[in-house]
């Protein structure tokens, strides 16, 4: 159950990223409803506000952008994949890149210990890297900062640098019909099953990929059609966006400044050389390069899936990517951090 304080919290969270969204939409930002409640949320959780997202609403949230990536798919999909092999392996490089780009950043220039520095460097895979420096004991607050940091300026850059700079056409091509009630409810009860047996098998974003499993079965096997409603979803894309801002809840500017600026920093860097990396990957395999970006940027599985979506970038080449990304960092970062680390 949730208690009167946790509602009254998200309340005011969804009422201040429901303006951010308005504002977004307003000024033109490119995917408002999550880029617009994450600018308010922040501010409003810099300001001193505590604001929160409860745990089951997060769950559903990510339950149902699985749904969204899902329903793009078409067994055409399957015979573009045959050009993903090298981008599977430039991903990869591409983690190891950015986690010492990050890395000597935050050692060399902000003295950063080496463990600290080094879990603030991960590129991505936000909530299993606080474990991991909780386990170690360094300074969770600051990783947790940069950290932080690097999933809100992710969300906000890489819509701008798709849309603003021309780099590819972001219009839709022909928007699916909404799902029928009826078929859009039985997807969504059968994807919080499969996630919740992803979840027992320990899969990093579990509650997602479960969406995205069952919604790709059933949109490929000919059992639904159509996508998610914007009933549904442009609510989904709001109270995510919210949640990335109350990653800064209980957080002082003043107190933090240094975690804020290194945070800056290193999500400068990374930008630019995900960015390069991207427009190589995209030469070569002749993958469109909005979907490369998205699926290179070292940014909140969540958050770039429902990016993929809004941004029309080819939501199962973006997926798959980040689930490979995900799943790398876990056996990767163990050993980076060192072994004195992890025994402490």
């Amino acid at each position: 159950m949730i208690s009167i304080s946790e509602l009254s919290r998200l309340a005011l969270t969804v009422f201040i990223g429901s303006l951010g969204a308005l504002f977004g939409v307003l000024v033109g930002l490119p995917a408002p409803f999550l880029c617009g409640p994450a600018l308010a949320v922040t501010g409003a959780s810099l300001l001193g506000l505590t604001l929160s997202v409860p745990k089951n609403l997060r769950s559903a949230t990510f339950v149902i952008v699985g749904v969204s990536m899902g329903t793009n798919i078409t067994p055409n999909v399957f015979e573009a994949a045959r050009a993903w092999p090298l981008s599977f392996v430039a991903v990869l490089l591409t983690v190891v890149v950015l986690l010492y780009a990050a890395y000597w950043i935050l050692r060399f220039i902000f003295r950063y210990d080496h463990t600290t520095a080094m879990l603030g460097a991960s590129p991505g895979h936000l909530s299993y890297i606080i474990s991991l420096t909780a386990e170690t004991k360094s300074d969770l607050a600051t990783v947790s900062v940069i950290q932080s940091v690097r999933v809100l300026a992710l969300t906000l850059t890489v819509p701008l640098i798709v849309k603003y700079l021309d780099l590819v056409s972001v219009e839709p091509s022909i928007l699916p019909p909404p799902m029928p009630a009826l078929e859009l409810g039985l997807t969504l009860l059968a994807s919080l099953a499969v996630g919740l047996v992803f979840m027992r098998w320990r899969f990093p974003a579990a509650l997602l990929l479960g969406g995205v499993a069952v919604s790709i079965g059933s949109h490929v096997t000919g059992f639904s059609s159509g996508g998610v409603p914007d009933w549904l979803a442009i609510p989904t894309y709001i109270v995510l966006g919210s949640l990335i801002g109350t990653r800064f809840s209980r957080s002082s500017l003043k107190d933090m400044r240094k975690a804020f600026l290194a945070g800056a920093v290193v999500t400068v860097a990374v930008v630019v050389l995900a960015c390069s990396i991207a427009v190589l990957v995209s030469s070569l395999t002749g993958v469109p390069l909005n979907a490369v970006m998205i699926a290179f940027a070292p940014g909140g599985l969540e958050t770039m899936a429902a990016m993929a979506v809004m941004m029309h970038a080819d939501t199962a080449y973006v997926g798959s990517h980040h689930v490979l990304r995900l799943l790398f960092l876990s056996v990767l970062m163990p050993f980076v951090i060192g072994k004195q680390a992890r025994g402490r």
